[in-house]
């Protein structure tokens, strides 16, 4: 297929599957149930880490979790008392358990209380750091971890990627104190070589404004065309049946040739055409 008729093509994918009737049977339909930025926020976070396995049972933990909060994410995190967070004991989807979460809820309880958008959290220099609690990889020498606190210092708006926010918000989602050690497996970064398909998809659905009404465009600072295409098993299929991914193994570079490709048919929004290579993939088309 030539590279113009295959966008075509992508073109009409995007505009059948960019719309209200896909949000029903996606995860993305957790946040769409509230109205509050901050509540937004929260549920797409935990609906985006949590996308492992059948989206039915995806969507059914994430509204199990949300309901433990009274529906009220935002509220939960401020607020909270320990007989609220004992709540939260015994939830589970996959690996994700209960020791997971109450770390989740005390890194947003933490960011929160000094940032009123989980957006500052991926910007360095607008994230409130604890500095004796940066240098995790010290710690933890058997992990590939994340940035170094250096990143803090490297990044401005001015030289932004989603690479580098996602690393230094891995660094910043783990400076708290005593973090358990089996949590740090939730939180993806390109340091790490993984795809970061959940942080790339929950930036997605904040970060793309369009007309459509299935992401959010909530967040102004980072940019449609700084995004990185989320590459999970379904997109990276069908992204490879359109020779749009030539690298052999499925990793962070991955996502960013395939990115690459994307631009050539939308600079300012290429990330869009995860719709059409997702909904291929997951409705069998091909």
């Amino acid at each position: 297929m030539q590279i113009t008729d295959l966008k075509d093509f992508l073109d009409v994918k995007v505009a059948q599957y960019n719309r209200p009737n896909f949000i029903a049977n996606d995860p993305i339909c957790i946040p769409h149930q509230y109205s509050l930025k901050q509540d937004i926020e929260i549920a797409a976070f935990f609906a985006a880490i949590l996308a492992w396995g059948q989206r039915k049972t995806i969507i059914n933990k994430c509204n199990e979790l949300l309901a433990r909060m009274d529906n009220q994410p935002y509220q939960f995190m401020l607020h909270h008392s320990d007989e609220d967070l004992k709540g939260l004991l015994g939830f589970k989807h996959r690996t994700f358990n209960d020791t997971d979460l109450l770390y989740f809820v005390a890194f947003f309880k933490q960011h929160y209380r000094q940032s009123n958008s989980l957006e500052t959290a991926f910007i360095p220099n607008t994230s409130a750091y604890r500095t004796e609690y940066m240098q995790i990889e010290e710690r933890y020498t058997d992990f590939e971890l994340s940035s170094s606190s250096c990143y803090a210092a490297e990044l401005t708006l001015k030289d932004f990627s989603v690479e580098k926010a996602l690393n230094h918000f891995r660094t910043y989602f783990f400076s708290l104190p005593d973090f358990p050690r089996r949590t740090i497996k939730h939180i993806s970064s390109p340091l790490q070589k993984s795809t970061c398909k959940r942080l790339n998809m929950f930036l997605r659905w904040m970060v793309r404004k369009d007309n459509c009404g299935v992401d959010f465009g909530i967040w102004n600072t980072i940019r449609s065309s700084d995004l990185i295409c989320p590459c999970d098993v379904h997109v990276d299929r069908v992204a490879r049946y359109f020779g749009l991914i030539e690298r052999k193994q499925t990793d962070w570079l991955t996502a960013v040739e395939l990115t690459q490709k994307l631009k050539e048919f939308d600079a300012t929004d290429p990330v869009k055409y995860d719709f059409a290579l997702f909904g291929l993939g997951v409705e069998a088309e091909l």
